[in-house]
């Protein structure tokens, strides 16, 4: 409980900055300008990286939800939430963003909305005018590489960490589309410290919010329930008895010992560095079957 206290209060440190509630307030007064919602979330956290926040920021808008780093998760796992999203609504795309796969998917979705704009627009007397579409979702998402991917060079600044995009900025796509791209967009408070953590174990909140340790022990839990094969086939583990053993016995393995103690900040950084280069292989964190529980 001690434990749980402890994260909860850490979660909530600047964990709404000031610059958040800005892009939120600014998204509202520029929405009568939009004509399609691009909602981006990390596939391998399809419900902890969806900002429920969004739904009543963006009203009836036409929205399509694009899950980015396809590439990386478990797709049978991810694929239950695809069919999850779309039996609510929702337009549901998968992109690869290393290899470009299904950008024309989204082209031709955003094309099936934007005509139906247009008509109405025709029909209201109105010239007609570029396709305007609204990027959000929450920090470390994959925003930026896919607005990159869609105008063909680089635009805005990618980094593997929060916080990289600092204002909304309009980037025309072509001369018949445009973007609006905004920094990422947290919630006010955080209640769940299993969302806590797997959005840290992504990279979607800052290193300052949570202790490595937690973190990294939070990975480890997590793939010895769900992938415990991968866990194996990167560290030579196949027995959990207690975290200590588990760590030391990853120490061991990665030349982590001095003075034949484990250096465990040494082991903390590797597990986060492996799970978010792709070496834990591909996961997805988030269970469906956890759904019933909503």
């Amino acid at each position: 409980n001690q434990d749980n206290e402890k994260v909860f209060q850490k979660s909530q440190i600047n964990w709404y900055p000031g610059h958040m509630a800005k892009t939120k307030n600014e998204v509202k007064s520029m929405l009568n300008l939009i004509d399609v919602v691009l909602e981006i979330i990390d596939a391998r956290i399809p419900d902890s990286s969806k900002n429920k926040e969004i739904d009543k920021l963006i009203c009836s808008k036409p929205r399509i939800l694009i899950m980015t780093k396809y590439d990386l998760c478990d797709k049978q796992e991810t694929n239950r939430w695809v069919s999850y999203y779309e039996s609510l609504g929702y337009r549901v795309i998968c992109l690869d963003l290393v290899n470009n796969s299904k950008l024309d998917e989204l082209y031709d979705e955003i094309n099936k909305i934007s005509a139906i704009i247009e008509k109405k627009r025709l029909e209201k007397g109105l010239k007609g005018r570029r396709v305007r579409a609204l990027v959000l979702g929450i920090p470390n998402v994959g925003k930026s590489t896919l607005i990159n991917r869609m105008v063909g060079k680089k635009v805005t600044n990618v980094g593997n960490k929060p916080g990289i995009t600092k204002k909304l900025e309009w980037i025309r796509v072509s001369n018949e589309f445009e973007l609006l791209d905004t920094p990422g967009i947290l919630w006010p408070k955080l209640e769940n410290e299993e969302i806590a953590l797997n959005l840290a174990s992504m990279m979607a909140i800052k290193e300052e919010i949570l202790d490595n340790e937690e973190v990294a022990i939070h990975i480890i839990k997590k793939m010895v329930e769900l992938y415990p094969q991968n866990f194996k086939n990167r560290y030579g583990i196949d027995k959990y008895d207690d975290i200590v053993s588990v760590l030391d016995a990853i120490g061991k393995k990665i030349g982590a010992i001095r003075n034949n103690e484990t250096d465990y900040e040494k082991v903390y950084n590797r597990v986060l560095s492996d799970l978010r280069d792709g070496y834990l292989g591909k996961v997805t964190f988030d269970k469906y079957l956890l759904i019933d529980k909503k």
